[in-house]
C-alpha cells in the first residue's frame, strides 16, 4: 500500500491530480513536477550507479546529461530498477541541470526530488 506524506500533501499539493499505478505520483502544476513517495516499509533505493556519459550527439542545440537514478516500481520483490541516464537538449537562458534525488521523508518513506535546470 502506497502512502503519502500528509504533512506536506494538503498544503503543497491541494488541486493536482493524482494517479496511482504501483507508485503515489502527483501533478504539481506550478513547477510542472512529479513526487513519486515509497512507502516507509520500502528498503532504501541502492546508491546511484557510475555512468559514463558518451560524447553528446552533434546538433545545433546544445545537449546536457542527465545522470540515471533508481526509479521505485511499487513491486516488493523489486521495489527499485535503474531509469539511465540520457542527453537532453538545455533550454534557452539555462546552463546545466541539477539532477534530481531521494530524500528520506518524516513518516519514513523515501519522496523523489525531481531535478531541475540551473
Amino acid at each position: 500500500m502506497l502512502r503519502r506524506s500528509s504533512d506536506c500533501f494538503s498544503a503543497c499539493f491541494s488541486g493536482a491530480a493524482i494517479v496511482a499505478a504501483g507508485m503515489l505520483a502527483v501533478a504539481v502544476p506550478a513547477r510542472a513536477q512529479t513526487v513519486i513517495v515509497a512507502p516507509p516499509q520500502t528498503v532504501a533505493p541502492p546508491p546511484p550507479r557510475v555512468e559514463v556519459p558518451p560524447p553528446p550527439p552533434s546538433g545545433p542545440v546544445g545537449m546536457a546529461w542527465q545522470p540515471g537514478h533508481w526509479r521505485y516500481t511499487g513491486d516488493a520483490a523489486a521495489a527499485w530498477a535503474w531509469q539511465p541516464g540520457q542527453y537532453v537538449p538545455i533550454p534557452q537562458g539555462y546552463r546545466s541541470w541539477v539532477p534530481g534525488q531521494w530524500v528520506r521523508s518524516e513518516t519514513g518513506g523515501y519522496v523523489w526530488q525531481d531535478g531541475h535546470w540551473g
